[in-house]
């Protein structure tokens, strides 16, 4: 009877041990240098980050347009699907931290009033990586993101290739030189004015910054080892209206020998299917962390 109830209470145990899951932190703040407003962010820290010792691998998770540091957790479920993972083991444990990027793109603006993405690499990153137990180093450090977080993934790895194994960019707001050309006008202010001039029109909307920032170009003037060294992930469904650049994306890559993975799924540009290719998404970049 002693010996029924010790195998039952080992037994119990274990299973707590294995279903321990992630936790999360929402909205904390980061104090800019170069931005004249705090950075907001949220963080998910794996089960055993608080009894153990050890240093983690890292994955940056942009948000889209409109949203903020939450959504991946309020919307995408990322923990939930992080915690089923890293159970099944599919991935290894890893930090998630999702930054709360406005509506700034994830890039530089042109008249350098609000560079987020050089407080991002120059500020955010090592700040990050110096509060949390991080392994520094670049086959430990993944970025990845959904439809303006997607745009953000590929623009923000391919300007800063040294410092990213693995980019997974879902639904990516990437757009055709033609697309951006043809944009109504009222449109392209708001989402893109800011960002790259306001009251632009035609050819005139492809201005030097659009070109820094843009994956169409920055695959053709990246050097092509320093793209090489980037493990790519394109995902994007077959409803979604952002399916032209990123099939032009893809065929492009194609064509310069650039190794990438492109998924076309049943699927439109919504939560639904972001939660169901994030667990894809996360799987692959954990190919890269777990050797």
């Amino acid at each position: 009877m002693k010996k029924s109830f010790f195998t039952i209470f080992l037994f119990l145990i274990g299973m707590m041990a294995f279903s321990q899951k992630g936790t999360v932190t929402e909205s904390l703040e980061f104090k800019s240098t170069k931005l004249n407003y705090p950075v907001k962010y949220s963080i998910y820290l794996p089960a055993d980050y608080n009894t153990s010792q050890r240093s983690y691998p890292v994955v940056y998770l942009l948000h889209g347009y409109s949203d903020n540091e939450t959504g991946w957790i309020q919307f995408g479920e990322a923990n939930a699907i992080a915690d089923q993972g890293v159970e099944n083991g599919d991935f290894p444990p890893a930090i998630i931290i999702m930054p709360d990027g406005k509506v700034s793109w994830y890039c530089n603006d042109y008249k350098k009033e609000d560079p987020w993405q050089d407080m991002f690499v120059d500020e955010f990153m090592p700040f990050i990586e110096k509060t949390y137990r991080i392994r520094q180093k670049k086959e430990f450090r993944a970025i990845a993101g959904l439809s303006m977080g997607g745009f953000g993934a590929l623009q923000i790895s391919m300007n800063h290739p040294d410092l990213f194994s693995t980019c997974v960019a879902m639904s990516s707001g990437t757009f055709t030189d033609e697309e951006i050309i043809n944009y109504p006008d009222e449109r392209y202010n708001m989402f893109f004015g800011k960002l790259f001039g306001n009251d632009l029109k035609g050819e005139n909307r492809i201005t030097d910054n659009w070109k820094a920032h843009s994956p169409l170009h920055l695959i053709r003037t990246v050097p092509m080892e320093k793209l090489k060294s980037i493990r790519f992930y394109i995902d994007c469904g077959d409803d979604d209206f952002l399916y032209k650049g990123n099939s032009t994306l893809h065929i492009e890559m194609r064509d310069l020998g650039i190794p990438h993975e492109y998924r076309v799924r049943q699927g439109s540009h919504s939560w639904e299917y972001w939660r169901t290719g994030l667990y894809d998404g996360l799987k692959f970049i954990g190919e890269k962390f777990h050797r």
